[in-house]
């Protein structure tokens, strides 16, 4: 327990850089999976073939061999050496990405075809339909598989140790070298882990809740 609470700060500033790291590869994440989404509902067949590539390739490898992919096989093809945190990025936001895309492909999917034929015979073009009608519906069907997406992305934030990115997990490793204790100190991280996950999962069922009571009052 002494090496726990003398490591404690530490891994909880680490703890800290986790939720910023999962937080940085979500938001490029989002976007990356809402073009996905959008390219494979264009009814475009090359970029419906390109994004559904994307999606089988990210879907079907392990994130490890995807982040050992961006951190030493794309320098060695593109000259280009991101370094390990902005590899890490990278390969959490495609990862992440192409969960994104499937959630609101689905979503997307999941509204109302008539919705969208009223609000055409009502005058409005293709893109006010899709930003007025249909948007608003699928994103809010599409938070709890976003808000999962990225509970996820927290934990997965453990692998990017393996390129030596402080994170988390990583923290703990350091210390474990000083101390030679690993059974408290992965024991505490698991813990944190497991804390964080909570506390996420409890205030996104509470934005569930806020939501589906503004369906119930506008109804």
């Amino acid at each position: 327990m002494d090496v726990v609470i003398a490591n404690l700060p530490a891994l909880l500033r680490a703890s800290l850089v986790t939720l910023g790291y999962a937080a940085g590869s979500m938001v490029p994440g989002f976007l990356i999976g809402l073009l996905t989404a959008l390219a494979r509902l264009s009814g475009v067949k090359l970029l419906g073939w390109i994004a559904g590539l994307y999606v089988s390739i990210i879907r079907g490898t392990p994130l490890l061999v995807q982040i050992y992919i961006v951190y030493y096989v794309l320098p060695d093809l593109t000259g280009i050496d991101l370094g390990p945190l902005a590899s890490g990025l990278l390969a959490l936001a495609l990862n992440v990405g192409a969960y994104v895309s499937e959630a609101l492909r689905g979503a997307f999917l999941s509204v109302p075809a008539g919705q969208r034929e009223a609000a055409l015979a009502l005058g409005l073009s293709g893109a006010q339909t899709f930003r007025e009608v249909v948007a608003p519906q699928a994103l809010r069907i599409a938070v709890p598989s976003l808000g999962n997406s990225f509970i996820s992305l927290v934990k997965d934030t453990s692998l990017v140790s393996i390129i030596t990115v402080v994170e988390l997990l990583q923290e703990a490793n350091l210390a474990i070298a000083r101390t030679f204790r690993p059974t408290p100190l992965y024991l505490a991280v698991a813990l944190i882990y497991w804390i964080i996950s909570s506390v996420l999962a409890y205030a996104l069922r509470g934005v569930e809740r806020r939501l589906s009571r503004g369906v119930t009052a506008r109804r």
